[in-house]
C-alpha cells in the first residue's frame, strides 16, 4: 500500500474564526463608526456605515482565487502601470546589437539581478562550479543535474525509502543553518532526436542495405516525435546573511563563500546518491548552467548546442559554449495569464496540495504532454525554516490554536472538523521539532511552454486538468506568470518565497 503523506497544516491559523491579526484589526476598527452613531440615535447614518463595514468585511476577509480583493487591486494597478511605461518589456543586448561583454547575464525580470561566478578548482579535473550569486534577493546558489532512476516501478516499501531519504536530506540541511532552500526541477522535454543523429552518422555503413536504412529512418521520423526525454536539476540556496559568517571563517570573500558552498554540495552530494538513490549528480559549470539556461528559455535550441558539443569533441576550434549574454531571450513580454519569451508561450499554475493527502509519484500526470512539442516543467520548493523561527513559528501557532478554540468556546460556535484537524497538527509539531525533524513549507508550481504558433490558453487549460487529474487543485498564478516561469523552468535558485528586500 502506497505512504500518505497529509501531515501539513496551514502556515498560520487565525485567532479569531480563521482571521489574521491585522484582518481582525480592520474589522474592529471599521465597526466603530456604527457604535458611534448607535450611541447618538443617528439611526439613518448607522445603516451606511454597517453597509460600509459589509463592504470592507467581504474585501478584507473574503479571498480571490488565493489573494485578497485589495492585494489583487494593488497587484494590478502595478501590472498595469508597468505595462503602459513599458517597464515589464524586455530587450536583450544582444537583440540590438549592444552586447559589449559576452560573460555577463542578461536576463529578464526576476533574474536580471543574478551574477554568476566561477568558483575555484575541485576535484582530480580541477572543475569549476558555478556558483550563482542573486543580488537582488541576496542569496547564493549552486546547481546540479540530477539522474534518478523512478519510482514507476519501485514497490511501496522502496518509495518510503525514497520519502525517508528526502526527509533526511532536508534534516540535514536544516541541521546545518545554512541552505534556505533546496528547489528540485524537472522538465520534460521533446525529444529532438539529436544524439541518435550523431550516432548514426558515426555508425551507419554506406554499404548498408537501402531498405533497411528508409525503415530505419521512418521509425525514427515516427517516433521521435512521440518521444520526450526527463531533464532534472536540483539547486542549494543559501542566503547571505547566514553564509557571511561562515564564509569569514573559511578565508573570507568570494574563496571563502565557495569553500562553504563546495562542502555543503559534499554533504548533500552523499545524501542524494545514498538514500534519495540518484544515479547521477554532475554539479554545474558555468557553461553547462548557461546551455540549461538558454534551453529553459528556448527548448528548440537544444539539438543546435548537442550537434555543436560533438562536433568540439573532433574540432577545437568549433564553439560550443552558450555566453551568458545569450543564455536568455532576445525578447520577453509577460502577459496577464501568460509569458512570452522568444518564439514560445508558458503559463504557469502553483499546486495547492489535498487535505486528503498525497502519495509519492502523484505529480506524474503533470509531467505528461498531451502532444508533440509541448514541454511541462514542475518546480517542487522546499524552503527551510531554521531552528529558533521554527519554534517561535510552533509555539505561536499552538498559542492561536488554544486562542481560537477558548474564543469559539465562550462564543458557543461549533469548530469545523477541518479547524480541529489544523489544531492538532500544530500541537504535534512541537513533539516533531523536538525530536530532530526540520520544519518546511513545501511548494510546487507546474509550466507548460508550447511554440506561439498554436494557442496558449488551450494548453494552460489542458495543464490544469492534469494537475486535477493528478488529485490536486491548480491555482494559475495571474499577473505574475514571468516570475513563475522563471522559478519552475530556469535553475538558477528564483523562488516564490523570497522578495527583493530579504
Amino acid at each position: 500500500m502506497a505512504v500518505i503523506y497529509s501531515d501539513y497544516s496551514r502556515a498560520r491559523i487565525g485567532h479569531f474564526f480563521g482571521l489574521s491579526g491585522w484582518q481582525l484589526a480592520v474589522v474592529a476598527l471599521s465597526l466603530m463608526p456604527v457604535f458611534v452613531c448607535v450611541n447618538a440615535a443617528a439611526w439613518v447614518p448607522a445603516a451606511g456605515f454597517v453597509l460600509a463595514w459589509a463592504l470592507v468585511v467581504v474585501v478584507t476577509v473574503t479571498p480571490v482565487r488565493g489573494r485578497s480583493a485589495t492585494n489583487w487591486a494593488a497587484t494590478s494597478v502595478a501590472f498595469a502601470v508597468g505595462a503602459l511605461a513599458g517597464w515589464t518589456r524586455f530587450r536583450s543586448r544582444a537583440a540590438v546589437g549592444a552586447a559589449a561583454d559576452l560573460g555577463v547575464p542578461d536576463l529578464p525580470g526576476v533574474l536580471a539581478g543574478v551574477e554568476i561566478h566561477d568558483g575555484p578548482p575541485q576535484g582530480p579535473a580541477g572543475t569549476r562550479v558555478a556558483v550563482v550569486q542573486n543580488h537582488t534577493t541576496r542569496t547564493w546558489a549552486v546547481a546540479a543535474a540530477v539522474v534518478h532512476p523512478g519510482i514507476g516501478m519501485s514497490e511501496a516499501d522502496e518509495r518510503a525509502q525514497f520519502g525517508t531519504g528526502l526527509s533526511e536530506l532536508l534534516d540535514l540541511a536544516s541541521r546545518a543553518e545554512l541552505v534556505e532552500e533546496i528547489l528540485l526541477l524537472v522538465r520534460t522535454v521533446p525529444e529532438d532526436g539529436a544524439e541518435r543523429d550523431q550516432w548514426i552518422t558515426r555508425h551507419r555503413s554506406p554499404a548498408g542495405p537501402t531498405v533497411a536504412r528508409v525503415v530505419n529512418d521512418e521509425l525514427q521520423a515516427a517516433l521521435t516525435g512521440g518521444c520526450v526525454r526527463t531533464e532534472a536539476f536540483l539547486t542549494l540556496v543559501v542566503p547571505e546573511a547566514r553564509l557571511g559568517k561562515a564564509a569569514k571563517e573559511a578565508g573570507g570573500g568570494f574563496e571563502g563563500r565557495a569553500r562553504v558552498l563546495y562542502s555543503l554540495m559534499g554533504e548533500c552530494d552523499a545524501q542524494l546518491r545514498g538514500a534519495v538513490g540518484m544515479t547521477g549528480v554532475e554539479w554545474l559549470t558555468s557553461p553547462q548552467l548557461a546551455a540549461a539556461c538558454r534551453t529553459g528559455f528556448a527548448p528548440g535550441d537544444r539539438a543546435g548546442i548537442i550537434d555543436a558539443l560533438t562536433a568540439h569533441t573532433s574540432d577545437p576550434a568549433v564553439n560550443a559554449d552558450v555566453p551568458w549574454a545569450m543564455a536568455g531571450p532576445s525578447g520577453a513580454d509577460p502577459a496577464a495569464r501568460h509569458y512570452s519569451h522568444d518564439a514560445w508561450n508558458s503559463i504557469s499554475a502553483t499546486i495547492k496540495l489535498p487535505v486528503k493527502g498525497a502519495a509519492m509519484g502523484a505529480l506524474a500526470p503533470i509531467l505528461t504532454p498531451t502532444e508533440p512539442g509541448e514541454r511541462r516543467s514542475v518546480l517542487v520548493a522546499f524552503p527551510i525554516i531554521s531552528a529558533s523561527a521554527a519554534d517561535r513559528q510552533s509555539a505561536s501557532s499552538e498559542w492561536a490554536a488554544d486562542m481560537g478554540e477558548g474564543l469559539r468556546t465562550k462564543a458557543k460556535v461549533k469548530p469545523r472538523t477541518r479547524a480541529v484537524d489544523d489544531a492538532a497538527k500544530v500541537r504535534g509539531l512541537d513533539r516533531k521539532l523536538a525530536r530532530g525533524s526540520s520544519l518546511t513549507r513545501p511548494y510546487a508550481v507546474a509550466t507548460v511552454t508550447v511554440p506561439k504558433t498554436v494557442r496558449a490558453a488551450e494548453f494552460g487549460r489542458r495543464l490544469d486538468a492534469s494537475v486535477r487529474k493528478a488529485g490536486f487543485a491548480p491555482l494559475r498564478l495571474d499577473l505574475s506568470q514571468d516570475a513563475a516561469f522563471a522559478a519552475s523552468t530556469i535553475p538558477l535558485g528564483i523562488s516564490l518565497t523570497r522578495t527583493g528586500d530579504t
